[in-house]
Order: structure tokens, then sequence, then C-alpha cells
């Protein structure tokens, strides 16, 4: 038995038991890693730099993958350094600074998938009201709404789970640390403000969700009154990426934390967690980039070196752009 106190590190859990699957798990997540730091990447260049794609689409798919960046460079080095050097410490400050850097991010995507959400309603719904509804201001307060919520959020969990006191040793049932991590090894589980905090969280999650559930309800109705199919056909294809991207990282996520105990297990844990940290970040490039073409386009341009030296820019430049109006 412990406290909070005397808490110098904490024991993160291994990927695997030998040496052999040990060095094949750093490989894995070297892959994954570099898979989304180039697509994410790529991305964010290509619409930085293309000013056909200054829209607000992807003025919120650059976010999207600026957060995607933010989410896998938390956890993932740390994991490729524990399996690379056979350990699982992280220290103290360590963890506090991976759950609030993950929980940011997260949250940060999460807010950003539902303003996507409102942006293709308005776009499909809405088409004559568009530039009204979401101009280059309007966007970018939207986005900095997103960031700063979820900095408050993160910031407030926290700041919470590492006040409370540590009593059941200090190791972790995940490979990075997580708020359901900390609060096990709490002398307490009925902790009010962590509880509170948590109820508030569920009912935003729960807002946001009734809110995408409610848009797509009027999406589909409006586009299965499109008379041509080829109309119908360009409507679904810019939302089937948003669906595919907001599916994938919902449905990992809460059949993580919300499966039965009858079948839970280290190994199922630990594989459904790397589904919901790991690999959007690393799919949802791709995912966006199949289904549209001008940033297909643009991409394949950028790849091939084909921008002409006269298009320079950086991305505070085109951020300033977009708070002008």
């Amino acid at each position: 038995m412990s406290n909070s106190s005397s808490i110098r590190h904490f024991l993160l859990l291994a990927l695997a038991d030998t040496r052999q699957l040990q060095l094949l798990h750093f490989c894995l997540l070297l892959g994954i890693s570099l898979a989304a730091l180039l697509g994410n990447g790529l991305i964010i260049r290509a619409v930085a730099c293309g000013h056909h794609l200054h829209t607000p689409m992807f003025f919120f798919l650059l976010n999207l993958a600026l957060a995607d960046l933010g989410s896998i460079c938390t956890t993932v080095p740390k994991a490729m350094h524990n399996s690379l050097w056979d350990t699982s410490n992280i220290s103290y400050t360590g963890c506090a600074a991976q759950l609030f850097f993950f929980g940011y991010f997260i949250a940060a995507e999460f807010s950003l998938l539902t303003i996507m959400c409102y942006d293709r309603y308005v776009s499909i719904c809405k088409p004559l009201h568009y530039g009204t509804l979401l101009g280059s201001r309007a966007c970018a307060h939207m986005a900095a709404a997103a960031w700063a919520s979820a900095f408050l959020y993160s910031l407030l969990h926290t700041a919470n789970t590492f006040s409370l006191p540590l009593c059941h040793g200090n190791a972790l049932g995940q490979f990075f640390c997580e708020i359901p991590q900390i609060l096990k090894l709490s002398c307490s589980h009925s902790n009010l403000k962590e509880l509170g905090l948590i109820a508030v969280s569920v009912c935003l999650a729960l807002g946001c969700f009734v809110f995408i559930v409610f848009s797509y309800i009027q999406i589909f109705r409006t586009v299965l009154r499109i008379p041509s199919e080829q109309g119908r056909h360009k409507a679904f294809s810019t939302c089937l990426p948003h669906l595919a991207v907001l599916s994938l990282l919902l449905s990992t996520a809460v059949f993580a934390h919300l499966k039965p105990p009858s079948i839970s297990s280290p190994s199922l844990d630990l594989a459904l967690s790397v589904l919901y940290s790991v690999v959007p970040p690393a799919l949802n490039p791709l995912i966006y980039s199949l289904r549209n073409q001008e940033l297909k386009k643009s991409l394949r341009a950028l790849m091939s070196g084909c921008f002409s030296a006269t298009t320079h820019c950086v991305l505070p430049s085109v951020i300033r752009s977009w708070c002008m109006s």
C-alpha cells in the first residue's frame, strides 16, 4: 500500500512478454506512427498550400489532422520506448502530462468531428446560407472554441484525477496513462468531484452525439429528395468519410470502456485501446483522401513535386487568413 505522495513513477502494461514480440510491436508501432505522421502531414501541407482547398470543410480537416498528430505523438513514442528497451516505467509527471494531452487531443477531435457534421448539414440542407453561416470568421471561432473547450475539459480532469489519494500501488492496466486506470488506484471509489466531472462530460458527449444523429437524419432526408442519381452520389460521398471516421472513433472507444465484464480480458482490453488511440490517426487521412477528388489531386501534386516555387505559404499565415473577413 502506498499513497500518492510516495509515488514517483507508474508501471505501464507491457505490450508483450517475450523479447521477440516486444521488437515486433515496436516495428508495428513505428510503421503506424510513420503512416500517421506522413498522412496527416500531407493533408496539413496540401490544405495550407492549396488555395482552392481554403474552404470550411478542409479548414476543419486541417484541424482534425493536427489533433490526430497530437494524439498519436502523445501515446506511441513512450510505448515504442518501453518495447525497445524492455521497460514499463513512466514518471509521475510524465503520466500526468500524457493523460492531459491525450484527453486534450481526443476531446478536440470529437469536438471538431461535431463541427464538421454541422458543416455537412449546412452544405447540403441549407446551401444558400452556407457562406453566411460558415464564413471565415465563424469557422475560426468554432475551431478556437473546440480547442479551448478541449483544453478546459482535459485540465479539469487531469487536475482532479491527480489530486486523489492513491493507495492501490502504481501498476496501470494500460500501455498509456488514462483516467479510468488512475481511478482504479484511488483509495476512494466514490469521489464526488470526479463523478460530477464524468457526469458533465457524458452529458456533453451525449449532446454532441444527439446533434450528429439529428443532423444526419436531416441530411439523408434532403439527399433522398435530390432528383438526379449523380447529385445524390456526390452528396453522399462528402458525408461518408466523416461518418467512417466518427464511427471508428466512437465504436472502439465506447466498446472499450462499456463492454460487459464477462468478456473482458487483458489482451482484449489492450487490443481495443490500440484501436481507439493509435489506429484512427493513421487511418483518418486515408479515409478522407480516398473519397475526396480535390484532396486526392492536391496530394498527388504535392507528392510529385508539382507545386511551383511561387506557391509558398506557412500554416500560421493560413490561420491568420481564416481569422480575417
